[in-house]
């Protein structure tokens, strides 16, 4: 299990904002804002950092355009910021009957599918997905992915250009989670995870050379720290609503 990609809500000027666009820029992040999947009804931008990314999706429909129905809900209540939180792992299949043997209710693993050209078209991804339950204190959840082959892989991967590695920014290291985690939040990250450390308020995630960490706070927010190998872009940083991204 590693980190896949963060999914984020955020505002039309992430998207639009060239003011902006060149801010993420100035971070070694090569982002093209106009490249990334969408409908009618929403619209995504990625950010390739290594095998990691960024999507930033904004909402543009009251129907979501075929986006999750929960995520689009939450966003049109006003939600901004990490809503989804991608772990990859290598059989999506055996973890989801592992997760359901701790009695964790994980969606079904299934493939992501909306529909588009007027709703005319089923547009359905390479990869499945199974979605872990809400949390009850921080607005944001877990969910599985796993490509369905080394072809998809592939070809997903043909896609990842502009990538921050050019500019030896090699992956996203850790994300730090700050808010108001309750203890059923606290069992289910227990129950998730089996690398996992209680100390001082902070429950540490180890997946592989990457962390999560789950901090107690007042205020949701969430810091992503990339490995970046560069000199020119160390200790360079950008906050985007409550998320802040930062070079280490």
């Amino acid at each position: 299990m590693k980190i896949d990609h963060l999914v984020v809500n955020v505002d039309r000027n992430v998207h639009e904002d060239q003011t902006f666009v060149k801010a993420v820029q100035t971070l070694g992040l090569p982002y093209e804002p106009k490249w990334g999947k969408g409908t009618r009804g929403f619209k995504v931008s990625n950010i390739w950092i290594g095998n990691e990314y960024f999507e930033w999706v904004r909402i543009k429909k009251k129907d979501g355009g075929g986006w999750l129905k929960s995520w689009t809900e939450d966003y049109l209540g006003g939600h901004r910021g990490l809503i989804g939180f991608a772990l990859d792992v290598e059989d999506i299949d055996a973890v989801y009957k592992e997760l359901s043997s701790r009695n964790i209710e994980a969606s079904t693993p299934e493939p992501l599918r909306f529909r588009w050209f007027f709703n005319l078209l089923t547009r359905t991804m390479p990869w499945k997905n199974s979605y872990i339950p809400k949390f009850e204190g921080v607005p944001f959840q877990f969910f599985l992915q796993q490509m369905n082959d080394e072809k998809s892989l592939a070809f997903m991967q043909q896609y990842m250009v502009p990538n921050s590695r050019d500019q030896n920014i090699q992956g996203i290291s850790q994300v730090n989670i700050f808010g108001a985690w309750t203890q059923k939040d606290k069992k289910l990250l227990k129950d998730i995870f089996t690398d996992v450390v209680v100390q001082d308020g902070m429950i540490t995630i180890s997946l592989g050379s990457q962390r999560i960490c789950c901090v107690d706070a007042e205020t949701y927010r969430v810091e992503v720290l990339l490995d970046c190998r560069n000199d020119e872009y160390s200790k360079k940083e950008l906050e985007v609503g409550n998320l802040l991204i930062r070079n280490r």
